[in-house]
């Protein structure tokens, strides 16, 4: 008994500056997260957690003192989330994600992003000539009653795209609600059919294509091409910009079902699904941002230079947000 409290003495003042040290890089990363350690702190950190890894695993052996076995096991658990997961706090997570994940994806899946565009405005470019020389193409593509048809007059088009009323701040949040869950609904499933290949996501952007396409073209055969256009693209280039990335991140998925290349198709799957996770997530923020657009900015913004020049911002913003080269963690000024 004697000699087991003397190995187990000999064996903890051996050691336990090594675990006093750990276990104070610990709280401070746990008080002010991983952003709180210093470079020392930071390099150490590996060399101390496979230390006490390594006294746990001695001390199990030769049956030490049960109080050092709970405190190393205790001190190797908190350690282990800083060492091989992700502690930061859900804030940290959020500017992280705004920050450097969500546009590093975007701009990393330049490809699926083009592609989805092409299957986006290349239907609705075909439709929109469809329905400027035959009229009745209008009718295939639109199923159901719509106002705005070729049949409205020049006044009663125009009418729609103006309005006068701006007390009307209550029915335009619960329109913005509406548009906002539309809007989600058509990305989401845009993104989730992706896994059968991506047919079923071009299909999606497709029939939104040739349904954009053949409503422009009524406007335009009416001379209100330049007035529709701002009307449209106020809030149309942040939601039509969103719904591409949505058919992006669907591609995403489709090209590792189709083509895992060297990976097994489910490494494949969980490889591109992290990416395009976060395309899509972004995407919601987008259709969000561009509901309230729509329902606000576009109702109460009559003026045709304001709404094209508030359109031609956004596109600059987000062009730059996404695809601007910027400094990443780590780089070297």
């Amino acid at each position: 008994m004697n000699d087991r409290v003397i190995k187990s003495y000999r064996f903890r003042e051996e050691r336990e500056t090594d675990w006093h040290r750990l276990d104070h890089i610990i709280k401070k990363a746990e008080a002010r997260g991983s952003a709180g350690l210093s470079d020392e702190d930071m390099a150490a950190l590996p060399g101390l957690y496979r230390q006490a890894v390594s006294s746990l695993s001695v001390a199990r052996s030769i049956s030490l003192d049960q109080n050092v076995i709970a405190y190393l096991e205790s001190l190797t658990a908190r350690a282990y989330f800083f060492v091989y997961g992700s502690r930061t706090r859900m804030g940290e997570r959020i500017v992280q994600f705004f920050r450097t994940d969500w546009p590093a994806a975007v701009s990393g899946a330049w490809r699926p992003t083009l592609l989805a565009f092409v299957c986006l405005f290349g239907p609705a470019l075909l439709a929109f000539i469809l329905t400027l020389n035959d009229s009745e193409w209008f009718w295939t593509f639109h199923s159901g009653w719509e106002s705005r048809n070729p049949n409205a007059t020049y006044a009663e088009l125009r009418d729609t795209l103006y309005t006068e009323d701006t007390d009307i701040i209550d029915l335009l949040s619960a329109f913005a609600a509406d548009l906002f869950s539309h809007n989600s609904r058509i990305a989401i499933f845009a993104f989730a059919l992706g896994f059968a290949f991506g047919i079923p996501t071009a299909v999606l952007l497709a029939y939104n294509g040739v349904y954009l396409g053949s409503f422009y073209a009524v406007f335009w055969a009416k001379g209100l091409g330049y007035e529709l256009t701002g009307w449209l693209f106020i809030h149309g280039v942040t939601e039509l910009f969103a719904v591409i990335l949505a058919g992006a991140a669907g591609f995403m998925i489709g090209g590792a079902a189709a083509f895992p290349g060297r990976h097994s198709r489910l490494e494949a799957l969980r490889l591109r699904g992290e990416k395009a996770g976060n395309v899509i997530a972004g995407a919601v923020v987008m259709l969000f941002i561009a509901a309230l657009i729509e329902a606000f900015g576009r109702q109460l913004i009559n003026n045709d230079v304001v709404r094209y020049a508030f359109a031609g911002t956004s596109l600059i913003l987000w062009l730059t947000y996404f695809y601007l080269p910027r400094r990443q963690p780590g780089d070297r000024a």
